[in-house]
């Protein structure tokens, strides 16, 4: 069995343990997009902060869709 295999056969779990997380610190999380969103307006003076701001936003609700499953 290779390496993808295990993989494949350990995703639901290793899914359900990200959603618990997810779940349990939801607000630390989000601090991280909004850190790495500040240094890359900062590296880029402004030029892409629309996209940058939409690439935040994306993050965000994956985050909290997985956290939704974790609280099932």
């Amino acid at each position: 069995m290779g390496f993808l295999d295990k993989l494949k056969k350990k995703a639901p779990e290793l899914k359900a343990k990200a959603a618990d997380l997810a779940a349990s610190q939801n607000d630390k999380i989000d601090r991280g997009p909004d850190k790495a969103a500040g240094a890359a307006s900062k590296a880029t003076k402004g030029k892409y902060d629309a996209k940058i701001d939409g690439a935040v936003g994306k993050a965000k609700d994956s985050v909290d869709k997985l956290a939704e499953d974790g609280k099932k």
